[in-house]
């Protein structure tokens, strides 16, 4: 599908630069679009922007955490689809649980996601994606999930666990994983809200529009619908 700035496409644009937040009977009361068709077809497309923007910026420059001064938080999180009402057919492939793999870069009050959904929560799925995505050395905070466990600190990293059965906050080392836990609510949300868990495909999109608004929308100088533009424009050029 090939976006023309024409008519009010910009508003739709500006829609989802703001999260969403309106609902499908607002953008047709308003004339945005005349059917949710029209409208899906037009998020889709976004979100396809979205994701093809932070696959160039991990190209060109890297997509990495950590360092002197940004710690890590990594946690897993199960993205189960909900059925409305808990009713309508879900497919084989979501019968399971869907996890995602987080990595949180917190530095001061700017936070860096890294989500990626992945079929196992095991050592083999896990550790890799730490050793691509964070810089060795790196101050790093988890649970005491088996994955990690010996493994981190065995690849240069600085590793404090917290045991969450026991505590929010281990008192000895001050270790927390509350940085995305209160991330993981807001995702969820705005996944939730939008049905964007629906299939593995459309979840990744969602995903990727998270970690977009993070690393390139609001860091933009002139805001997220500017540097959206910007995405769009690179790649559909007149």
């Amino acid at each position: 599908m090939k976006l023309k700035k024409k008519g009010n496409s910009t508003d739709v644009y500006r829609w989802f630069s703001q999260g969403l937040r309106m609902t499908q009977v607002d953008m047709k009361t308003d004339g945005i679009a005349k059917s949710s068709a029209t409208l899906s077809k037009m998020s889709s497309c976004v979100r396809r922007v979205c994701r093809h923007a932070m696959r160039q910026y991990e190209n060109k420059a890297g997509q990495r955490l950590g360092g002197e001064m940004e710690f890590v938080v990594i946690d897993e999180s199960n993205f189960h689809h909900k059925r409305k009402y808990a009713r309508g057919r879900i497919s084989s492939t979501w019968r399971r649980k869907k996890w995602v793999f987080g990595m949180l870069g917190v530095k001061e009050k700017h936070r860096r996601p890294i989500l990626r959904l992945v079929k196992k929560r095991s050592r083999h799925h896990l550790i890799p994606l730490v050793v691509k995505h964070v810089r060795p050395g790196t101050l790093m905070l988890s649970d005491e999930w088996r994955a990690y466990r010996g493994a981190l600190t065995n690849l240069g990293y600085r590793h404090f666990t917290v045991n969450n059965s026991r505590w929010f906050v281990d008192p000895v080392s001050g270790a927390h994983t509350q940085h995305l836990e209160r991330a993981w609510l807001t995702y969820k949300s705005i996944i939730w809200r939008l049905r964007g868990n629906r299939t593995a495909k459309l979840l990744k999109e969602h995903l990727a529009v998270i970690e977009w608004t993070y690393w390139l929308g609001n860091k933009h100088k002139e805001g997220l619908l500017v540097r959206l533009l910007k995405d769009i424009r690179h790649q559909f050029p007149c």
